[in-house]
């Protein structure tokens, strides 16, 4: 399988080592807007993200992994490409610990050692990220970022493009609404609301 790699910054780095643990996926090319003309270099395609559409023409299979981690531009690019749901790959490292009854969306990254556990449902083109927890029963919204170390304990539900910072802790059925952010070390023991950032220990607005 022939993939695609959009955005070419630190996060792509990771994203590739996960690609190329998998002998049968094979970087074909990287898409992001700091090229500004088209360039092959080893055998691999560099462009700006207008040029998806040329490599799809060129290639017969071909998927594309969105590599961006600020969660406002992946899903800006992902709704401007609008490509279909089945030219999204799922990259998961060997690493990670996956429980048969979880479900995981349509280009979402799960990075070294993450663990899913049971019928926790994560939506499409998050970021599960290196260490993390997302324990039973969560239900983890499109677009989000659970960052290096987080851990998400019982029956959360994070809202759609919600940050959670490195080494965050949130308690058992807590909700935070859509597009706010935990800070990093954050303790959250209540509900946040939706556009919200909260720090601390416990975790305020």
């Amino acid at each position: 399988m022939n993939i695609v790699i959009i955005g070419n910054g630190g996060h792509s780095k990771v994203v590739k080592d996960i690609i190329l643990s998998n002998k049968n996926l094979h970087i074909v090319g990287y898409l992001d807007d700091k090229f500004e003309d088209y360039l092959i270099e080893d055998e691999t395609f560099y462009g700006p993200i207008s040029a998806y559409q040329f490599l799809i023409d060129k290639f017969d299979e071909i998927k594309f992994i969105t590599a961006i981690g600020h969660n406002p531009t992946r899903k800006q690019i992902v709704n401007k490409m609008n490509l279909e749901e089945d030219l999204y790959m799922t990259p998961i490292h060997p690493s990670a610990i996956i429980s048969p009854s979880a479900r995981i969306g349509k280009g979402t990254v799960i990075m070294a050692n993450a663990v899913i556990n049971a019928d926790a449902v994560i939506g499409d083109h998050v970021i599960v990220n290196t260490g993390s927890i997302i324990e039973h029963d969560n239900r983890v919204n499109d677009f989000t970022h659970v960052s290096p170390n987080a851990t998400l304990a019982g029956c959360v539900q994070l809202g759609e493009g919600v940050h959670i910072g490195a080494g965050a802790t949130l308690i058992p059925n807590v909700k935070i609404g859509d597009w706010s952010t935990i800070g990093a070390g954050a303790t959250v023991i209540n509900s946040i609301p939706a556009n919200t950032t909260a720090v601390g220990i416990p975790a305020k607005s």
